[in-house]
């Protein structure tokens, strides 16, 4: 798939691997990415882009990724600015870590993980994904009613693609009840989509990073990475966003892939 000229739309852009995967679609010369992000710098990161891409490509927008009215927002103002949006990275997502039992050692009483948090971390990094791939799905597969078209064809060429972000901790991870449902619901989200958004000629992937290099790695404090997470990586390091980045446009790009790719760096869980 092309992607020179095209409009994509990325979630938690602002930082991390969202920031990495913005900048490297500006670098392929799409024609517009819209930044989503609920994090005061999200402006300034689109100004960024755009001073190092020497054009007008990054256009921020500040939100909440699980307000379906801020999410058509953004599709809507894309739209009507460009086109139809036809890449989607929504590589929004949070931790909310504990053990998912754990008991007092005065009191013996077990505590469990409250169900608040399982809820806030499947909305964010479940639904909230699966549901901004399928705006641009609908979009996509209304454009193509109102010209006639039904079922896609190769000749055509892709006329989408998504990426999911995934985790190493899909696979299970201590303290990560939450977020480990979350990233391994994934699979069976992008594993359907496929098999569904494929009839309007649309792609769908899941990349499982390592530990990477992001402020939320960061913040579970660098003796925690230095002991749980560097001695069971085999590059000895954590992976750079752009490294992750770089297989996301790989994705993106080459029509042959789908599934899950595992960028891990070489990670094993510790016993």
């Amino acid at each position: 798939m092309e992607i020179s000229g095209k409009v994509a739309v990325i979630t938690g852009a602002a930082s991390g691997i969202g920031r990495a995967v913005a900048l490297q679609l500006a670098d392929r010369k799409v024609r517009a990415v819209a930044l989503v992000d609920m994090g005061e710098n999200v402006g300034a990161v689109a100004k960024e882009i755009n001073t190092q891409a020497g054009r007008e490509v990054a256009y921020a927008f500040r939100g909440n990724t699980t307000d379906d009215a801020f999410r058509t927002s953004v599709f809507d103002t894309m739209a009507k600015q460009f086109e139809t949006i036809s890449m989607c990275v929504p590589a929004a997502g949070i931790t909310r870590d504990d053990l998912a039992v754990r008991v007092d050692r005065e009191t013996g009483k077990a505590k469990i993980y409250p169900v608040e948090l399982f809820k806030q971390v499947v909305d964010v990094n479940l639904i909230a994904p699966v549901y901004w791939a399928l705006e641009m799905i609908g979009r996509i597969a209304e454009n193509r009613a109102a010209k006639g078209l039904k079922r896609w064809q190769p000749t055509e060429g892709m006329q989408g693609a998504i990426v999911f972000i995934g985790s190493v901790s899909s696979t299970g991870n201590r303290g990560q009840i939450s977020y480990a449902s979350t990233k391994a619901g994934l699979e069976g989200a992008a594993a359907t989509i496929m098999k569904e958004a494929v009839f309007h000629g649309v792609r769908c992937g899941l990349i499982h990073p390592g530990y990477t290099d992001t402020p939320m790695v960061r913040a579970l404090g660098e003796d925690y990475i230095n002991k749980n997470i560097l001695p069971y990586t085999q590059l000895s390091r954590l992976i750079r966003p752009d490294e992750i980045a770089d297989a996301i446009c790989f994705m993106l790009t080459n029509s042959a892939v789908s599934g899950q790719l595992w960028a891990d760096a070489g990670w094993h869980a510790p016993a």
